[in-house]
């Protein structure tokens, strides 16, 4: 039963596919009503489906988490439904240039930290207030081990590892609300969004090469992990980062 999360609110970004659709269907499964945020209302309707088809409640926001004022929205229409936010999922994230840092220019930059890393700060800091007044919750981002360790991706690395520092400074200040904190750093998962990675024959070789389960994961291997941290079966942890990677962090 401490895996239970019957009666819970989870608000999930990113929903639309990958790991966030991923994590909605598995909050869903252990019993959260749900909240699926992404940039297209659409896409985020068919995971809405596979949501209600296991009996939960599923809402559909469209909201771009880089802009302040759709978080603002986001939350208020999140509470005008529910009344409350249990859990946070942090999964929006973007990643449009591969340049090498010594080439990446002003606008590449603002588009990664504005999504991946204040989008992130700001709307965790919105849901924690709403948290803060009604007793508790749970924030889960999701980081990836380019934070831990650059990799291809210098820029991404960079937003994901203040994503790691986010998550421990929230702990931190945020325990006295009873609020938990923690991350998940996933390595490369088989989604649309790092296609452009595994579907390189040449970057999979190198990639699998450092990996001791020498496979790509599954964006459901993800969401164990989220719905873990989700319940009360977590609940002396936070300000952790829990590498989700086959072993390419050892």
């Amino acid at each position: 039963m401490e895996f239970s999360l019957n009666g819970k609110v989870a608000l999930i970004t990113g929903a639309s596919r990958g790991i966030g659709e991923a994590a909605a269907v598995e909050l869903a499964r252990h019993g959260a009503d749900v909240v699926l945020a992404s940039r297209k209302l659409p896409d985020l309707e068919k995971v809405a489906q596979k949501v209600s088809a296991l009996g939960r409640k599923a809402v559909p926001l469209a909201a771009h988490v880089a802009r302040a004022e759709e978080i603002k929205g986001l939350v208020a229409k999140t509470m005008e439904v529910f009344g409350k936010i249990d859990i946070l999922v942090n999964n929006a994230a973007t990643n449009p240039t591969m340049e090498q840092a010594l080439n990446v220019d002003e606008r590449a930059w603002d588009a990664i930290m504005n999504l991946n890393l204040k989008g992130l700060f700001f709307l965790s800091q919105a849901v924690a207030r709403v948290m803060k007044e009604k007793g508790g919750g749970n924030i889960i981002n999701v980081s990836s081990i380019a934070g831990i360790s650059p990799d291809l991706l210098p820029i991404y690395s960079i937003s994901k590892a203040g994503v790691i520092m986010a998550t421990k400074v929230m702990a931190q200040q945020w325990a006295q609300y009873k609020i938990r904190v923690n991350a998940i750093a996933p390595g490369l998962t088989k989604t649309k969004f790092s296609e452009a990675l595994w579907n390189n024959p040449e970057i999979l070789k190198l990639a699998m090469g450092q990996t001791p389960m020498a496979r790509v994961a599954e964006p459901e291997e993800m969401a164990g992990a989220i719905v873990f941290l989700a319940s009360e079966a977590a609940s002396y942890i936070t300000g952790q980062v829990i590498a989700i990677d086959g072993g390419k962090t050892i």
